[in-house]
């Protein structure tokens, strides 16, 4: 079916979409125009919505994604049917699995072809929406233009309730292009699901940690999307509790706090602080792969494990289970535990150490560790990019052994720390970083971010150079090129003796980039510092690239 012109007088369901969009407080659009989602098109171009076109669908899944992540609003992607829904699927996993908000609008065939498998209709599905269903809270097919505005709205609310996530919407062709009768959307409200916790598991929690000797806290993601820094703060100080952050917490506690034991849980050392806990507090985090050390974390006391997901709970180990928002749950703890704890308290004993001791000791075997390495090239070049980044600036990663790095040293200061570790899929990193340079110009904020990818992860993403160029957007693109897929190669070489299929044939990234006219420099590791001061001060997109090797550190007293 060919997509009929309308006359620019006439409204149809296409109008609808972008203007329940508008009245919920969205500003910005990505994705990619299709036969079937024509409609939704020409109505943006009777709306304020800015729109940025992506190269690939998957590409601009993620752009929205790091459009919410950096302005802590929700990203909206509009996609055509079939080919071009199942394309940004890895995409919204990501986002699935990292709890952002976002609201999916997919174009779908019109409504007579649906389930009738006609010969010859093209992008046609079984059933489109079931392929979302693992990659996003909930589904919905809508059949009538009266009803978009309220699915839409609900959809909001859906995205925005904890556990926050993306939320998928399809509207047929003939849906969104037919007139509509319905009167233009003049107001539109989303307010989150209250997720606070019950008081009885509050209560019980609160007697666990006022009695705990020797309580810690592991802050994962939950803590960050729940705007819960300050109660976590406040929290931590009272109990004198040492604080670990996820990769997907990172920034939620001060780096440099005496009672920081920073992002280091890969570290066999701090592993072992938070098993001679006799109270963990888990807040926000599965206690999953990563966080749990890659399942070696065995704790020997008590835990209370807070999360929105309720499916999360107790999946790794058992637990006092409290299903609420992070922040809501923070901020009863730190009140009730006023109550309860009394000015000065709680006196921690860490084996006759204060917590303050431990933690500096933890951190010098740490440091000490990664001495006996032989990793100055990584440490000075994590030092270099972190000393020439903005305390302010935002940053986003891909899954490179940068990042990987990253996820346990970086120290994200006033700016946020964005990484692919929820799905951990390749690609996310430079058009999470177009994104959140979009979403940070919106807001009228600095827009320049830094974007760090491998050699591997960056031909995901290398279309979006004409994106970024497209947009004139400030985004700096790290490109660590070590000719193959790197952790990969490690990961090979360590169980096997040998690495298969790691090495790549890849393009001159200095002279592809040029080609798109965006800016780009070639570079030793030891004067990546300098070229990004120089780049991240520039004007519009800019591409790095550095040729070098990188090692992971090993976290174990096995390391030699």
């Amino acid at each position: 079916m060919t997509a009929q012109p309308t006359a620019a007088a006439v409204r149809n369901g296409g109008d609808l979409v972008v203007e329940t969009l508008s009245a919920l407080g969205a500003t910005t659009v990505f994705g990619i125009p299709g036969q079937h989602a024509l409609g939704l098109f020409d109505a943006l171009s009777r709306s304020s919505l800015r729109f940025i076109s992506s190269r690939v669908e998957n590409n601009s899944a993620f752009a929205a994604d790091g459009f919410s992540r950096a302005t802590g609003e929700v990203g909206v992607l509009f996609l055509s049917t079939g080919p071009g829904a199942l394309t940004s699927l890895a995409g919204l996993q990501e986002a699935y699995a990292t709890g952002v908000p976002m609201v999916v609008v997919a174009s779908q065939i019109p409504l007579e072809g649906l389930g009738a498998r006609r010969k010859g209709m093209l992008h046609q599905l079984d059933d489109q929406k079931a392929s979302a269903a693992n990659v996003t809270k909930s589904q919905r097919l809508i059949q009538h233009a009266s009803g978009i505005p309220s699915a839409i709205q609900d959809a909001w609310t859906e995205a925005i309730s904890s556990p926050q996530g993306p939320v998928w919407i399809e509207v047929p062709q003939n849906v969104l292009l037919d007139p509509v009768m319905v009167p233009p959307v003049e107001d539109a409200l989303a307010e989150a699901f209250d997720n606070p916790p019950r008081t009885e598991l509050v209560k019980e929690a609160v007697k666990w940690l006022a009695a705990a000797q020797r309580p810690a806290i592991i802050a994962g993601g939950g803590v960050r999307r729940g705007k819960a820094e300050p109660w976590l703060l406040s929290l931590a100080e009272k109990l004198r509790a040492p604080v670990v952050c996820s990769p997907g917490g990172n920034g939620a506690f001060p780096w440099q706090h005496e009672l920081s034991l920073q992002s280091w849980v890969e570290d066999r050392y701090v592993t072992e602080v938070l098993e001679d806990a006799d109270v963990l507090l888990v807040l926000g985090s599965s206690l999953g792969e990563v966080t749990s050390n890659y399942f070696t974390l065995e704790p020997r006391g008590r835990i209370i494990q807070v999360d929105a997901e309720p499916r999360v709970l107790e999946s790794n180990r058992p637990a006092l289970g409290i299903r609420a928002d992070a922040g809501q749950a923070l901020v009863a703890l730190d009140s009730s535990l006023d109550a309860v704890l009394g000015a000065g308290a709680n006196v921690p004993d860490w084996h006759g150490k204060t917590p303050e001791q431990l933690v500096k000791e933890t951190l010098t075997k740490v440091q000490e560790r990664l001495d006996g390495q032989d990793l100055g090239r990584e440490r000075a070049f994590m030092a270099d990019i972190r000393a020439a980044v903005p305390d302010s600036m935002q940053t986003f990663w891909d899954m490179t052994i940068s990042a990987y790095w990253a996820w346990s040293c970086w120290d994200s200061r006033q700016g946020q720390f964005h990484s692919a570790q929820g799905a951990g899929g390749l690609g996310f990193g430079f058009p999470g970083a177009i994104g959140g340079s979009v979403g940070l110009e919106s807001k009228g904020l600095p827009a320049r971010v830094l974007a760090v990818s491998g050699d591997g992860s960056a031909m995901y993403s290398i279309s979006e150079l004409a994106t970024v160029r497209q947009h004139n957007l400030p985004v700096t693109w790290l490109i660590v090129d070590d000719g193959g897929y790197g952790i990969l190669r490690e990961y090979m070489q360590d169980a096997f003796g040998q690495a298969t299929a790691t090495e790549l044939a890849r393009p001159d990234f200095v002279r592809l980039a040029e080609s798109f006219s965006v800016p780009a420099r070639r570079v030793r590791p030891e004067d990546i510092r300098q070229a990004l001061e120089e780049s991240l001060t520039a004007e519009g997109p800019n591409v790095v690239v550095v040729e070098t090797t990188l090692k992971m550190f090993a976290p174990t007293h096995l390391a030699t």
